[in-house]
């Protein structure tokens, strides 16, 4: 998403046919990639509805902005999709939320926002049973031909609820295996460290 702290030494990076390494993390964003954070920010006085709407409107062309009404219509059909509590719309980004509130938050945030790309870092973080369904379920709600999920995990109970296409096992910064969902189980089973010694030798 071109966090400033990483330093791309070689490469490239293609989205949708346009090379974006040089592009800014905003410029990426209205491209159509979306980031949901392993620990989403909390942001005193910024009400969630308008942090949306104004995040929509900064995809959409200046002639397309859309009006308070439809959004209002937008955000009340994609909560009921989602099964979220209206009252979310009233408070402050994240503000006081539980971690699997600001998680289901995010899921609202791709399904407002519609994104081509979605990368999803430890989604599971901090979220009990209940919870990790929950946002799992409105996961699978969205994903489908126009939106691709790039799902960062450490564990296999996130995908006994969003089933991958693909697994792939980064160690040390390089991709060492890639398989389907069995490998996952294997992983789960076996652990990391024989591949941590892979990445070591090459």
């Amino acid at each position: 998403m071109g966090y400033p702290g990483c330093e791309v030494t070689g490469g490239s990076v293609v989205f949708e046919g346009n090379e974006i390494l040089e592009e800014t993390t905003d410029a990426r964003a209205r491209a159509g990639m979306f980031m949901a954070f392993q620990y989403p920010v909390e942001i005193p006085g910024v009400p969630l509805s308008m942090f949306l709407r104004e995040a929509l409107n900064a995809r959409r062309a200046e002639d397309d902005e859309i009006s308070a009404r439809e959004f209002r219509t937008l955000i009340v059909e994609k909560m009921e999709m989602l099964k979220m509590d209206l009252s979310f719309v009233s408070r402050y980004l994240n503000e006081g939320f539980s971690g699997g509130e600001k998680k289901r938050c995010e899921v609202l945030q791709m399904a407002i926002l519609e994104p081509a790309l979605a990368i999803m870092d430890e989604t599971d973080s901090g979220l009990d049973i209940d919870a990790l369904r929950i946002v799992a379920e409105g996961v699978n709600s969205l994903c489908g031909p126009d939106l691709g999920v790039l799902m960062i995990t450490h564990y296999q109970r996130l995908l006994n609820y969003i089933k991958p296409d693909f697994v792939h096992v980064l160690a040390n910064g390089q991709i060492v295996d890639s398989g389907g969902p069995e490998l996952a189980l294997e992983l789960e089973d076996a652990g990391y460290d024989q591949y941590t010694r892979v990445a070591e030798k090459v």
